[in-house]
């Protein structure tokens, strides 16, 4: 380095300016999630299909373009885990458990002791929080959750401040149809957000909004809806809120839309929205529809083929498919072998004989051969011995 004084100033040969952004990490897919999972050390191979299932079937997150969103139940139960039991959700204490587990099964630790251990601290805690009210729960939450629900706001201000009132402070309630946020000035001031609506638009809702035609897109405590005189409609959720116009806010507050009369009863057929999504209806009979656009794309042919599958498959099978998981091949002594979901489990079959998949099995990585042995495994066994039957009556004693 050359000898420098108080005051040099170095020769400049060129200024350049450059901006940059940070962009948040990814979120989570299936694989890179079982991935972080296998290097914090928690669950197992077995497991991790299981685990994945179970946040989907609670509608803790959603799936979006293959990646895991977290849904409004999801934040709650984490939020609440994450405030009063945080030392039983971490991940030094849950890949520690994981480890005792694995002892437990290999036979050197005792799952007496194991259960004994935990419930001892365990048991104090969960009276510790069960002893509290329902508004401290609450309370808590919404302090844990603050910086998710009321974003710092552009020009300074109060982010709990009510945009409707000016004076009221905003904060977590809890409802018989889910959380939401209302200002403190109920009911004088009536102002409530959707939960989460500011954390995932980045602003506070900001009233009703005139689409034309009468119609009025607002925020109500059960989520956005559009509404023209009497009547209301809910924004489903796969319809994002910035693309609600009025063409759109006029054929929600159209539904229901009738198809046509069914051929063979010539009832109507319509299409709606209801409290669990979008379905079709005939005669007192119903079918589900994968998404909003199917209410108003559905035609006649595919409205029949739909009520007439989901009349066939109810009965049988609850919640089984009847299309494979997997085709596998063909069996040495013939009948293609096949991966199906049913009542009780996924289980392979060759079109006679049925053999349920081991407990913990993934259904989309068995192979030919390991179909092939369960089926012979199953046939050596021979049919299934019928429960029940009389009994033959005893002979009376003289």
């Amino acid at each position: 380095m050359p000898a420098l004084s108080r005051g040099d100033v170095p020769a400049k040969t060129g200024v350049e300016a450059t901006q940059s952004f940070t962009q948040p990490p990814p979120r989570y897919s299936e694989a890179s999630l079982v991935k972080r999972l296998e290097e914090l050390g928690i669950g197992r191979p077995s497991t991790y299909a299981a685990t994945l299932q179970t946040l989907k079937d609670r509608e803790y997150v959603r799936v979006d373009k293959g990646r895991f969103v977290p849904e409004e139940s999801g934040r709650l139960v984490t939020a609440f885990l994450e405030r009063f039991f945080d030392r039983y959700v971490s991940f030094d204490y849950t890949a520690e458990l994981e480890e005792e587990l694995d002892d437990v099964s290999g036979g050197r630790l005792n799952w007496q002791k194991l259960l004994d251990d935990f419930w001892r601290d365990f048991k104090p805690k969960a009276g510790e929080v069960m002893d509290q009210k329902p508004s401290d729960i609450t309370a808590a939450i919404d302090e844990y959750l603050a910086p998710w629900l009321y974003p710092s706001r552009e020009d300074g201000s109060d982010p709990r401040l009510c945009p409707q009132c000016g004076n009221g402070r905003l904060s977590l309630r809890g409802g018989k149809f889910g959380a939401f946020v209302a200002c403190s000035n109920y009911p004088e001031c009536r102002y409530t957000q959707k939960f989460g609506q500011a954390g995932a638009d980045g602003q506070a809702s900001e009233g009703p909004q005139e689409l034309g035609s009468g119609i009025t897109l607002k925020s109500g405590r059960f989520g956005p809806y559009v509404e023209r005189e009497d009547k209301r409609a809910s924004i489903p959720k796969d319809i994002p809120l910035g693309d609600v116009d009025l063409e759109v806010a006029e054929r929600l507050l159209s539904l229901p839309r009738e198809i046509g009369a069914h051929p063979e009863t010539g009832k109507p057929i319509t299409a709606s929205i209801g409290r669990y999504g979008p379905y079709l209806a005939h005669d007192g009979k119903y079918a589900k529809l994968g998404s909003t656009a199917e209410v108003f794309e559905t035609g006649m042919n595919a409205a029949v083929a739909k009520l007439a599958d989901a009349a066939s498959g109810g009965g049988r099978q609850r919640g089984a498919s009847r299309e494979p998981i997997a085709v596998l091949g063909n069996h040495p002594n013939g009948g293609e072998l096949k991966v199906m979901e049913g009542r009780y489990g996924p289980y392979v079959t060759d079109g006679s004989t049925n053999a349920t998949l081991p407990k913990g099995a993934d259904p989309k990585t068995i192979t030919l051969d390991d179909a092939v042995r369960l089926i012979d495994e199953r046939a050596a066994k021979g049919p299934s011995k019928k429960k029940g039957g009389r009994k033959p009556a005893r002979k009376a004693k003289k």
